[in-house]
């Protein structure tokens, strides 16, 4: 099965967990910093839709419906983990972005930008397992 990009509007999940298989997930430390990673993965060759922006809102309202949502199995996952980080990150107003990164260099080169950006978690999600990246 080929890996697919993302819209916006888009938010796969498995058993109502968040899994967006071939994207890095980035939680920056507010939008600004977000906004500026956004530009240098575009400048290191990313495709403005390679790239989708969120706001901490707009992450916190997303990961509290999919918690609320989840199945009572998602609990034993490290998915659901993940999701309540996040879910903590937005309240604190983290800025977000959902990054296609189907292999290695490409994750690489969002590992290094995320870290430039002094991003607080940076994650990739792979069919089978989430590689955290910081």
């Amino acid at each position: 099965m080929a890996i697919k990009r993302l819209t916006k509007e888009e938010r796969p999940q498995i058993l109502g967990t968040f899994k967006p298989v071939g994207h890095v997930i980035v939680a920056l430390p507010d939008d600004d910093a977000a906004s500026a990673a956004k530009k240098a993965l575009q400048e290191a060759g990313f495709s403005p839709d390679d790239i989708m922006q969120y706001s901490a809102d707009e992450e916190l309202m997303q990961m509290d419906e999919m918690i609320d949502h989840a199945s009572d199995f998602a609990g034993f996952g490290y998915e659901i983990t993940l999701m309540r980080r996040y879910q903590e990150l937005a309240r604190e107003g983290a800025g977000w972005l959902l990054v296609f990164a189907p292999d290695d260099a490409k994750t690489d080169k969002v590992a290094e930008i995320a870290q430039r950006f002094n991003a607080m978690a940076a994650e990739k999600y792979h069919r089978l397992v989430v590689e955290d990246l910081l």
